[in-house]
């Protein structure tokens, strides 16, 4: 545990979703490639993910590619398609040796072939993590996962909510089901959520920050769950010191 951070006993079982913006501009503002930025950004995001567990986080969902992103100049593109299998080669053994369980969501049909392969033996590899789960987004639209969810029960009987969810957080290749997110960070200095998880991020804290990604340190990440630990959560009840007739 990090000095100075006070975990609620009751807590620790935190599902955090991040939106990692402004690795582009943060490489623009150096003069450097888009790709450079990128690049940092994956070296952020391992400090991000090894941290974690201490704030008590469980679940952590990184927004890695969206599936509006295939509209980047396509150099940019295959450049981040290098990164993230380069990125999953490399860090399988670390996830394994960390406990850490590694799930790839959004579309697969238009990855390449050895990015698959990637992505099918890192899950494979990490299946038995149990100290945190990391899902990282790629190809990846909310509304496209509602809309698969909602074919999916073309012609079928009513169901509840709670059922509904489970159909969307519900990862086609191992059937494991996630938790509503807790908390949803946004780096960047943008006020938006950018089709990313809408559906899970109904009662989620939001937290816009100025700080561009490859910048963002894991003490941020504390900062944000320090507060978030101070906000008061109502899922649409009133206060109890409020609940008075």
């Amino acid at each position: 545990m990090r000095k100075g951070f006070f975990l609620p006993s009751e807590q620790g079982n935190l599902h955090v979703a991040i939106i990692m913006d402004g690795n582009g501009r943060w490489a623009n503002q150096r003069g450097l490639p888009r790709i450079a930025g990128h690049r940092v950004g994956a070296e952020t995001a391992r400090k991000v993910i090894e941290a974690a567990p201490e704030f008590g986080i469980k679940t952590l969902t990184l927004y890695a590619f969206s599936s509006d992103n295939w509209h980047r100049p396509p150099e940019e593109v295959n450049a981040l398609m290098d990164l993230l299998e380069t990125y999953l080669i490399q860090e399988t053994e670390t996830c394994i040796r960390n406990k850490v369980r590694l799930s790839i969501i959004g579309r697969r049909d238009r990855l390449s072939t050895s990015l698959l392969k990637a992505i099918e033996h890192a899950e494979k590899s990490t299946l038995q993590g149990d100290v945190l789960h990391l899902r990282v987004a790629i190809d990846y639209s909310a509304r496209d996962a509602i809309l698969r969810a909602a074919m999916r029960l073309k012609n079928s009987r009513e169901i509840s909510r709670e059922e509904f969810s489970r159909l969307i957080s519900e990862e086609r290749y191992n059937g494991h089901v996630v938790p509503d997110v807790d908390i949803l960070v946004r780096t960047g200095g943008e006020k938006r959520l950018s089709d990313f998880l809408l559906w899970e991020c109904a009662y989620a804290e939001l937290f816009f920050l100025d700080t561009m990604w490859p910048d963002f340190t894991p003490e941020e990440l504390e900062h944000v769950v320090h507060e978030f630990y101070h906000r008061e959560r109502r899922f649409g009840r009133v206060p109890e010191t409020a609940a008075v007739f």
